[in-house]
């Protein structure tokens, strides 16, 4: 039997945002049962943007979410961890309109989690399972989600460069799996493509430091985390805004050359059309054994 689940205590991050530029600090917050993820704007008087996909403002290089007009910006690498991990219910605290990009990977926010600590709650977490498959497809991009008994993703992406070609991962997501695996994978970005981001408002907290930068013959600030860091990041991305769906995924979903906007227009679609799931309090195989090493981890912290 599976238990929702918050964070054992608070802890802080601060950085400055990829794109704004901006300062911001950070907190996560344990919640209580059914909260879900929830970030605050402590400058707006805590005003509360729930990690749904009914939030979702645009996905132009970053997932941002709106709610009444207030903006939140490159919400997937945190809400990735957070999934990954089986954290179901906190308050993501911070004040400014973009979360901090800190070195562009997951990693941090796992060790974060590590210094919190996992506690389990008194109310069953209930899972999302899909029972009939739902593609789509936008050129030559496609997306798919498909019954399964646990969460998997399968990611296949494709550049024109020689550091970078054609790279496919596969994962049974959790939270040793995504933390060993994905976390410390970096967004990436191409040199000749910065002017252009810039003159669109993008990228303006971008360094050496928090993305892995690409000229025309190689990488300029290796060595790289992985042979393969630039598909993982996007398996890493896929799953961040898989997460918008609100509840815990048992299915396999599979992605062609995707971005932001095809894995939310999956995610809209799928929770529009309720022959696709169905709501179960039957967990993965997996989550047992994911389960067990977190009340180890809370124990020990």
């Amino acid at each position: 039997m599976s238990y929702q689940t918050t964070i054992e205590r608070p802890v802080a991050t601060k950085g400055v945002g990829l794109h704004t530029a901006v300062k911001c600090h950070l907190r996560l917050v344990p919640a209580p049962a059914n909260t879900g993820i929830v970030f605050r704007r402590v400058d707006l008087d805590n005003f509360e943007i729930e990690a749904h996909v009914r939030n979702v403002a645009r996905v132009s290089y970053a997932t941002s979410l709106m709610k009444k007009g207030v903006l939140l910006s490159t919400t997937e690498h945190l809400l990735a961890a957070l999934y990954s991990c089986g954290v179901d219910n906190v308050y993501i605290e911070l004040d400014a309109l973009e979360l901090p990009i800190l070195d562009g990977s997951s990693q941090p926010f796992i060790e974060m989690l590590g210094q919190a600590g996992i506690r389990r709650l008194r109310k069953r977490r209930r899972y999302l399972k899909v029972i009939k498959p739902l593609e789509v497809s936008e050129g030559g991009r496609r997306i798919g989600i498909y019954p399964a008994n646990d969460f998997r993703v399968r990611c296949f992406v494709e550049y024109a460069h020689p550091s970078v070609g054609a790279q496919e991962i596969e994962l049974l997501v959790g939270r040793e799996s995504f933390s060993r695996m994905l976390a410390p994978a970096r967004t990436f970005g191409f040199v000749q493509d910065f002017e252009g981001l810039r003159r669109m408002g993008l990228i303006r907290g971008g360094s050496l430091e928090n993305a892995i930068v690409l000229n025309e013959s190689g990488v300029m600030n290796g060595p790289l985390r992985f042979p393969d860091e630039f598909g993982r990041h996007k398996a890493l991305d896929l799953i961040g805004d898989l997460a918008l769906v609100g509840r815990p995924l048992l299915a396999r979903v599979e992605a062609y050359k995707a971005g932001h906007a095809l894995h939310t227009q999956l995610v809209t679609r799928l929770l529009a059309d309720p022959t696709l799931w169905t709501e179960t309090y039957e967990e993965a195989p997996s989550t047992r054994s994911q389960l067990r090493a977190e009340a180890t981890f809370s124990a020990a912290d």
